[in-house]
């Protein structure tokens, strides 16, 4: 196997080409958890992965109460599947306190204010209500509790993880948040050693080839917790070593379906990319500061031709239309220039939305 394999299995294991997935919980269920920061980009991670999906129909899925954003690894946001939020949060919410508790007693955040904003939040918010983020520090300002600085969103991060909030449906361009309870009821419980295994294996299953280092970046996890893990889930997993390194993967082997040219768009934030510790199978090192130009934690959104991440792109917004540009770290071939034309077809298609003119 050489990195270009690696590449290949990654992007039919992640859903990007040769799909298995019908729904959107689907995709973000095999997967694990898809990161989330990035709402619009992350509603393309997902509507890619979906044959003729459009941007519409990712976000009857959070309507629908099918998939939810919320805060459940690395203190980062991430869709997940409605069946999976509440173990996730059990076995990983815990972790990610105890690694905040020193921010949140320089923000006052002990057990008693905490114990009050649950109150209120769950007073406001009770019968399906969902408030924007002004308005819940609004409400809370009222309540006598600060939201000055970084303290609000560090309000919302922790009910997000003690499992009081979640994201809601948005309302106009504004992000809402709602009760975890009320908007998803608990569906699945699992033990600590079983949401271990499970996390493990969703992980390697979604995004192998991929290595223990890689694991425990995505996940936050201890390497020892992450050592645990794939011990429990090893005899479900193939390994392969790779000029010395040791690859985890599902043993079916998947097909990408196509013998021409594959190219996709993929959002800044994909888990294509973010997904690994190490990206040098997708990734050239030299390219890297392309993809990511400053330290402010930007990621662009990138062109993959077979695998290799070759390119970036842009959109601009018109009335009735959308523009897309590229910039390019080589030249294509006609094929592979064919190939990306549909793949920016397809984006459009996506949003429902003509295609503007932009620079190539």
């Amino acid at each position: 196997m050489t990195s270009r394999d690696i590449a290949l299995l990654r992007l039919a294991n992640q859903q990007i080409v040769a799909t298995r997935c019908q729904e959107p919980a689907e995709v973000v269920a095999s997967l694990g958890a898809m990161q989330a920061q990035d709402y619009l980009g992350t509603l393309w991670a997902i509507g890619l992965r979906l044959p003729a999906a459009t941007e519409t129909d990712i976000e009857r899925a959070i309507a629908d109460r099918t998939i939810i954003r919320t805060w459940p690894l690395r203190s980062t946001l991430h869709f997940v599947a409605a069946a999976d939020v509440y173990w996730l949060l059990e076995f990983l919410g815990p972790r990610m306190v105890a690694t905040a508790g020193l921010r949140h007693e320089q923000f006052g955040l002990d057990k008693p204010v905490l114990t009050h904003i649950r109150k209120v939040l769950i007073k406001a918010l009770q019968s399906d209500q969902q408030l924007t983020r002004d308005e819940i520090y609004t409400l809370l300002q009222r309540a006598r509790i600060s939201v000055e600085g970084q303290r609000g969103y560090h309000i919302l991060w922790r009910m997000g993880v003690d499992r009081i909030i979640c994201f809601g449906a948005r309302r106009g361009k504004q992000q809402t948040f709602t009760l975890l309870e009320e908007w998803s009821p608990k569906a699945r419980a699992l033990d600590s050693e079983a949401a271990l295994a499970e996390l493990t294996l969703r992980y390697f299953q979604g995004h192998g080839p991929a290595t223990l280092p890689d694991f425990v970046w995505w996940s936050g996890l201890k390497i020892s917790d992450a050592r645990t893990g794939l011990a429990l889930v090893s005899a479900q997993l193939e390994s392969v070593t790779v000029n010395g390194t040791v690859y985890w993967m599902n043993p079916e082997r998947p097909t990408l379906g196509r013998t021409g040219p594959v190219v996709t768009l993929l959002p800044g934030f994909d888990e294509y990319l973010l997904g690994y510790r190490d990206r040098s199978a997708s990734l050239d090192p030299l390219d890297a500061q392309k993809i990511q130009p400053g330290s402010n934690g930007i990621f662009a959104a990138t062109i993959v031709i077979n695998g290799k991440i070759t390119g970036t792109w842009k959109r601009v917004f018109a009335k009735k239309s959308v523009a897309l540009s590229t910039d390019l770290f080589r030249s294509l071939t006609k094929a592979e220039t064919r190939a990306l034309e549909e793949a920016m077809g397809r984006y459009c298609e996506f949003l429902g939305m003509a295609r503007g003119q932009g620079e190539k």
